[in-house]
């Protein structure tokens, strides 16, 4: 298990080191951030003097090696286009993403394990065909038209709830919250569902047709013959195999929320590290952008790697395949 969890880290630092070589790469066909940067009647000399100032004028090979050194130290440079610590915005954007990230991914996690195992229990109920149908929508369309749409309905046209911003927030500490007021949780209700969507519907249909095949094992049967309440059947015997395989799928999507924020940030106005990306791809903030791809990715990183640890702990077939493999 040790040498498992040592070869999946090995190869996490892998992918981010190759994320942030594509990354860095791409930013060079972005634009200039100096053209932005400088008024209109900048000379030669000054965008000379700004391009060394920023070590825009060192090869590729070491900016690159310069942002990997001081990314490892915790150290993104500083924002072209605010000039502050490009930690110091992180650090005032992320509690903002991930409030919306979590509330977002349990809403998806509940909802789609518990309508996946209604829907596949009671599959021939008029409830669970109208729960299957409505899921289209959630998977047909974009998540911005579906931000828009919960705009114009319980914003402009019923007024119950905030169409953009957070609301009103407590500090604790460094961290900013809108847990502890009504207008922050009200805030937080259409970018949630906005974001959070789209996953549940797949986790929902993907818990359907896992319970659906599991629930025709001859185990299953078997179960049944013993005099099995339907209860223990269903959330005993088959409930936990069909998470076994759904849980890599559900991780990918956990982890693709953060991703997806970025839309959902642009549409309500949230002020989380999604629409400070936005507004830094609008400005060539080159550290900026690289730094938010590289949380991203060291976020997707991780949750692969809980993902696989998961995986292994609860399916005990695969302890006894590296078991034999190492011996």
């Amino acid at each position: 298990m040790l040498a498992f969890v040592i070869r999946r880290v090995f190869q996490s630092l892998i992918v981010l080191l190759v994320v942030g070589l594509v990354a860095f790469s791409l930013f060079r066909f972005v634009g200039d951030p100096v053209e932005n940067m400088l008024g209109q009647e900048r000379t030669q000399q000054d965008i000379d003097r700004l391009r060394t100032q920023l070590g825009l004028d060192q090869p590729f090979p070491v900016q690159y090696w310069r942002f990997l050194k001081n990314a490892a130290e915790g150290n993104f440079g500083v924002s072209y286009r605010q000039g502050r610590p490009v930690t110091d915005l992180l650090i005032e954007r992320a509690p903002a993403t991930l409030e919306l990230a979590f509330v977002s991914g349990v809403f998806a996690l509940v909802g789609g394990i518990a309508l996946g195992i209604y829907t596949a229990i009671r599959k021939s109920g008029w409830l669970a065909q109208f729960v299957m149908t409505a899921s289209l929508i959630g998977v047909s369309l974009p998540t911005f038209l579906i931000g828009i749409l919960l705009i114009w309905i319980f914003a402009v046209e019923l007024g119950w709830l905030p169409s953009f911003g957070r609301g009103e927030t407590v500090a604790i500490g460094w961290w900013t919250t809108g847990f502890l007021t009504a207008s922050g949780l009200k805030a937080l209700i259409l970018p949630s569902i906005t974001l959070g969507l789209y996953q549940m519907t797949l986790i929902m249909r993907l818990v359907r047709s896992e319970m659906l095949e599991v629930l025709r094992q001859d185990y299953i049967r078997f179960a049944r013959a013993r005099g099995l309440s339907e209860r223990a059947v269903n959330f005993g015997h088959a409930l936990k195999n069909t998470l076994v395989p759904v849980i890599t799928v559900t991780g990918l999507q956990l982890g693709s929320i953060i991703a997806f924020a970025i839309i959902t940030e642009t549409v309500f106005q949230w002020p989380g590290v999604g629409l400070l990306f936005i507004n830094a791809v609008q400005f060539v903030d080159i550290p900026v952008m690289a730094a938010y791809l590289m949380l991203i990715s060291f976020m997707f990183v991780a949750i692969n790697l809980i993902v696989d640890l998961l995986y292994v702990a609860i399916d005990p077939r695969l302890r006894v395949d590296r078991a034999a493999a190492a011996k």
